[in-house]
């Protein structure tokens, strides 16, 4: 009988910074034993500007999730982000040999080959590789082709690629600890493990993963993703609009918008005036909720329409289950709304499903990534089982990542 196994998920934010332990055990569920939270300091727009204050951070929160959960740390699957990561979609296609018409492994093999050698600016390297689907002679097949007859082979791949220095900016953070690395993972492909189920990527599905500085996505159609990516805008950009149109101090437009704005049009959430109070014995300053909600608005509303610019044309329109939202922005009132508006689909927040232990009632979307980590550990090591060591951690050599 398959044993439990520890797994610790670690997301290196622009507001924050969070580990989270879980317990995968024999029966699938998932025991969250333990999270560490620190604010995030060096970061911006989800890249590390300051690398010791980074460190320092992420070393609170590693100090803080180990005493929380009672374990050790030794490893971690880091959740990465930034805008100069890029998702592409690739085919590969091999042709049989002219003695041959029946789809071998080593068909199968060259077509992958193939499709996952998608080229990239020098200065990048692969995060993922994550097979689509395959063909068969133009017919497309959700599962391995092999032993069916055919002449042409088809792989479909989606390559996910970053700067490699900017990758290893995080590597190096999280080694000096020292930790080890056991994989990374694009943000909304983390969040998606949480948010979707097989049946939800077969309906079509768009996750999107709004922070404070950074806004990813992660599209599914036909249970295989059709695009990712990341838009270098979140809350904090929100927060700096307020502060300049209002030139409230950025620490009280900050509180001003979690506690009152709302992205939504209601007309009846925009009447009257909020007055914010001065520390320093000053006279209070009066917002006008009217010119809140417009900012904070304006600026979700273009980071929306900006992502539906970056998906496939007539893609959200074969999103059958939804848009799914998730990270610490997503909690602004309102907000549900005006991602309806956008895309005319119904809007959820993700809930992880089968969790238990001391942090289990935590279902804040500022979590699903760091969540949906665990859960993509948990895949990977099903995965791994039956052919040990084909996934192979990562050591001193670091490069390419080929996932």
């Amino acid at each position: 009988m398959a044993r439990s196994k520890i797994h610790v998920g670690l997301e290196i934010g622009t507001s924050k910074i969070c580990m989270v332990v879980g317990e995968v055990k024999s029966d699938g569920s998932v025991k969250i034993l333990g999270v560490g939270q620190s604010k995030s300091v060096g970061v911006k727009k989800g890249e590390i500007y300051d690398f010791p204050q980074v460190r320092a951070c992420v070393k609170d929160a590693l100090v803080k999730a180990e005493d929380a959960s009672d374990v050790e740390i030794g490893s971690v699957y880091l959740a990465v982000t930034g805008a100069h990561i890029q998702g592409v979609n690739n085919r590969g296609s091999f042709r049989l040999p002219d003695d041959e018409n029946v789809i071998g492994p080593p068909h199968v093999q060259e077509a992958k080959e193939i499709a996952r050698a998608v080229a990239i600016p020098p200065d990048h390297v692969y995060l993922h590789h994550i097979i689509r689907r395959f063909g068969v002679d133009g017919f497309e097949h959700a599962t391995s082709p092999i032993g069916l007859s055919g002449k042409t082979v088809d792989a479909d791949f989606h390559v996910i690629h970053g700067i490699r220095s900017r990758i290893e900016n995080q590597i190096k953070c999280v080694r000096e600890m020292p930790l080890d690395i056991d994989d990374l993972v694009f943000s909304p492909i983390a969040a998606a493990q949480v948010a979707l189920d097989r049946e939800s990527k077969e309906r079509g599905a768009l996750v999107i993963d709004i922070g404070g500085g950074t806004t990813d996505y992660v599209l599914y159609l036909d249970g295989a993703i059709e695009a990712s990516g990341c838009i270098p805008v979140g809350g904090d950009h929100v927060t700096n609009d307020i502060h300049l149109v209002t030139g409230l101090a950025f620490s009280k437009a900050e509180v001003l918008k979690v506690r009152e704005g709302d992205a939504s049009a209601d007309p009846a959430r925009s009447v009257g005036l909020i007055k914010v109070a001065d520390e320093k014995g000053f006279a209070e300053a009066e917002v006008k909720r009217q010119l809140l909600n417009d900012i904070i608005r304006q600026r979700l509303e273009e980071t929306l329409k900006l992502l539906l610019r970056r998906l496939p044309a007539g893609a959200i329109e074969r999103v059958g289950t939804g848009v799914f939202l998730s990270g610490g922005t997503s909690l602004m009132r309102g907000f549900g709304e005006l991602a309806h508006d956008i895309f005319k689909r119904d809007v959820y927040r993700p809930e992880p499903p089968e969790l238990s232990g001391v942090q289990a009632n935590f279902k804040d979307p500022q979590f699903t990534t760091a969540i949906g980590l665990i859960r993509y550990a948990q895949i990977i090591e099903a995965e791994r089982e039956p052919k040990r060591g084909v996934l192979r951690k990562i050591g001193n050599v670091l490069w390419p990542f080929s996932r």
